[in-house]
């Protein structure tokens, strides 16, 4: 099942630079595992704001759970969960695509 998650980064600005270098170094580490698990899909960096929203491919509620609360900054999130459900107009789905890749459409 796919999930929109969206992530606020609530780091306390007094916190030493050491700690949080150490966290963030864990953070890429774990989302990398992730990745590469094929449960985190996509990532998006909000510019100018510690977010993202991210696209998680996990069997279900209680493994996107865990693979949140895996992560190193866990504690400091802010997270927003959006199940997905497929769509009869997906674009994907129909064989739309984009670029220069064959759309699917009949020329006249």
């Amino acid at each position: 099942m796919e999930y929109l998650v969206h992530i606020d980064i609530n780091w306390p600005p007094e916190a030493p630079e050491a700690r949080r270098s150490e966290i963030f170094d864990r953070e890429l580490a774990q989302g990398q595992l992730l990745a590469r698990a094929g449960k985190l899909r996509r990532l998006w960096r909000i510019p100018g704001r510690w977010a993202n929203w991210s696209l998680y491919d996990v069997r279900d509620a209680t493994e996107l759970h865990e693979a949140l609360t895996s992560l190193p900054l866990y504690p400091w999130m802010d997270i927003q969960v959006h199940p997905l459900a497929e769509h009869p107009n997906d674009p994907r789905a129909l064989g739309i695509l984009h670029g220069t890749e064959e759309t699917g459409a009949k020329e006249e």
